[in-house]
This record gives C-alpha cells, sequence and structure tokens, in this order.
C-alpha cells in the first residue's frame, strides 16, 4: 500500500515502523536534492503548476518491501510514460521526470498514478505495449480493460479515471495513490504595485510556476528614460537586482523585490521581470509624485469672532440723545410758579 509523505502503511504485520527514520532520511534528501526540481507528494489534494524544463520529482513511502516496486503512471494530453521504480530499504522511493522530458509536455493538467503490488507481489493491472491496452491479470488470465494509446483510445482524463476504477476491482489487491499537476509554459505574474511619493519605501511582489530556486532579475526604471550625451546629465532613474524564487501557496510560487525611491523623480516607472536561465519576462508599471507640501494650520479659537472687511467705510457710532438735567427742570417749574404768585398779586 502507498501513502503520502505523512502516512505510513500498516498492513503488513511484524514490520517495524521505520516512519521516523525515513522521515529523516526523506529531509536529508529534499537537501541535497536541485534546487529547480519541483518536488510532489503523492496523496495531496493541492494541484501544482510546474513550468515547461522543471524537473519534477514525486517522492514519497511505501512499506511492505515490494519485490517488484512500485509502477509510475502518468497519464496527459497526448502523453502516457509507464515505468517502475524501486523502493529503498527504509521503505522511501523517489520517482523524476527530467527536464528534457517536461520541455516538450503540451499544457495542461496530468495525473500521476503509483501502484503498489501488495500481498502476491505482482501488479495485476498492466500496459500491454503491443496492444496498447490496460490488461487485467486476473480476469481470464488476462483481459483487455480499455485501450490506453493509440487509435480508439480513451481521452485523458478518462483514461486515469478508468485505471484507477481497474486498480479498486474487487479482485484486485494492488493499491495505488495519486498526485495531479498542471503543465504550461513558464510565466510571472506582478501583483498590482499602485502609486507612490518619493521617498516612499515598498515591495514589489508576484508569483511564477517556476521551480523553487530560480533566479529572475527585476528591472524598474523611468519611462521618460532615453539615452544621454557624456556632458548631459544621466535621465536614469530606478533600480535593478536580482530575486529567487521562494515556496509559495495555490500551486504557484513566489518572488519579491524591495524598492527605495528615495533617488527616484517624479515619473511613470516601468517594471521588467525576466528569468535569468529561463524564458519567461512579465511587465507592470507604476506612479512615483512628489510628496503634498505640509502647510501649518491656524488654531480655531474657542468662540468665533469677527473680522471687519477694511474697504468698507466706517460708519461713526450714533451720538446718544440729550438729555436734561433735573436741576433744568425743577428751575422752571419755580420760575412759572413765581410768576403766578405775581399776577395773583396786582404786581404785574
Amino acid at each position: 500500500m502507498i501513502e503520502s509523505l505523512m502516512i505510513v502503511m500498516t498492513r503488513y504485520p511484524g514490520k517495524r515502523n521505520v516512519f521516523p527514520y525515513a522521515l529523516f532520511l526523506l529531509l536529508c534528501a529534499a537537501i541535497v536534492m536541485p534546487s529547480m526540481a519541483v518536488t510532489l507528494t503523492p496523496g495531496s489534494t493541492s494541484t501544482t503548476s510546474i513550468a515547461n524544463g522543471d524537473p519534477v520529482v514525486i517522492s514519497g513511502i511505501a512499506t511492505g518491501q515490494p519485490q517488484a516496486g512500485l509502477q509510475v503512471w502518468v497519464i496527459g494530453k497526448n502523453y502516457v510514460k509507464i515505468s517502475g521504480v524501486q523502493v529503498n530499504r527504509d521503505n522511501t522511493y523517489s520517482y523524476e521526470l527530467k527536464s528534457a522530458e517536461t520541455q516538450d509536455l503540451a499544457s495542461g493538467q496530468y495525473l500521476v498514478i503509483i501502484q503498489h503490488p501488495m500481498m502476491n507481489g505482482e501488479f495485476d493491472i498492466i500496459y500491454n505495449a503491443a496492444t496498447s491496452e490496460v490488461i487485467n491479470r486476473q480476469l481470464d488470465s488476462g483481459k483487455a480493460i480499455f485501450q490506453l494509446t493509440g487509435p480508439g483510445s480513451l481521452q485523458r482524463p478518462d483514461a486515469g479515471y478508468a485505471l484507477m476504477q481497474a486498480i479498486r476491482s474487487q479482485n484486485i489487491d494492488d493499491e495505488f495513490t495519486t498526485v495531479p499537476f498542471f503543465v504550461d509554459a513558464p510565466l510571472s505574474l506582478i501583483n498590482q504595485i499602485g502609486s507612490h511619493y518619493i521617498g516612499d519605501r515598498f515591495t514589489i511582489t508576484g508569483s511564477t510556476n517556476l521551480a523553487v530556486g530560480n533566479d529572475l532579475l527585476v528591472e524598474i526604471y523611468s519611462s521618460s528614460f532615453s539615452p544621454t550625451q557624456k556632458v548631459q546629465g544621466s535621465g536614469f532613474s530606478g533600480s535593478s537586482g536580482t530575486v529567487q524564487v521562494v515556496p509559495g501557496t495555490g500551486g504557484y510560487n513566489t518572488w519579491s523585490f524591495d524598492v527605495d525611491t528615495s533617488t527616484f523623480r517624479a515619473d511613470e516607472y516601468l517594471v521588467k521581470v525576466s528569468g535569468v536561465t529561463r524564458e519567461v519576462i512579465a511587465s507592470a508599471a507604476f506612479t512615483v509624485t512628489e510628496r503634498p507640501a505640509v502647510t501649518g494650520t491656524t488654531p480655531i479659537p474657542a468662540t468665533p469672532t469677527m473680522t471687519v472687511n477694511t474697504t468698507q467705510a466706517t460708519i461713526p457710532p450714533t451720538q446718544p440723545p440729550a438729555t436734561q438735567s433735573s436741576l433744568s427742570v425743577i428751575g422752571i417749574v419755580m420760575s412759572l410758579f413765581v410768576l403766578c404768585i405775581a399776577r395773583i398779586t396786582g404786581r404785574i
């Protein structure tokens, strides 16, 4: 029985659980494995994108020490490859699709089926290269199930499903595990950058289907850059550098490049990302502008004040009306009183 990297087959009694030692050896193998190879783990449900020309390594654990080893079926668009791989004494195995093989693979989905012979030590489902048929050896001493290649063969997704159904048959004790992957032309994507001010520091990021360890050249230059004479000042504004592809998620790996715009001029900038050893290119653009000047602010008074428009004529204040003194009123009354007395007495 074959399981993924993190599962150990326990169907055979009396066998030692060598998982800790096998895992240690697998980790050591991963360290010395070429950094450009894409490593796939059987049993994984996620689909990895592979770039044409990147080698693919499929590794895991298969206990039981099958003398016949394992049978590996690689089925994809106009492509079928069936190979045998031996299981190491520590129950590990590793199978590789070379760079020269993946270079010419058509774009599309591929399925790897790893078959274990189980108890009888023989593969009960095999491929007959002479007739291009898949054979069930337990039926009628070898009965053809379906046409895998050549005229009348099943389409690749159907062929992979039919093969899995054949291995699952009740009269077959073989077991299998699978791992899917996509093949595409080498590509690199640049995430949206946005606009920035002179002096900003930020990171440009992107994704790629290139294997971990590939190098990418990132170039940033002003869109108005043009060659100048020696007596003129250089029109170059930007930066460049090499970054390395690191593991990502969702089937793609990632890369990143740090940018410091302290020496940039206000302009539109072009970003070009290209493979150092692989033919891949991507481009994007962003703008850098002057940072707005910071102006002082006038504190708002606690209570509103009225401002006077100096262009308006000043209206003099209205003088209050004159009022008579109370003494003047008394004098008038006394005068009238004296006048009346004089008339009465006949003096007037």
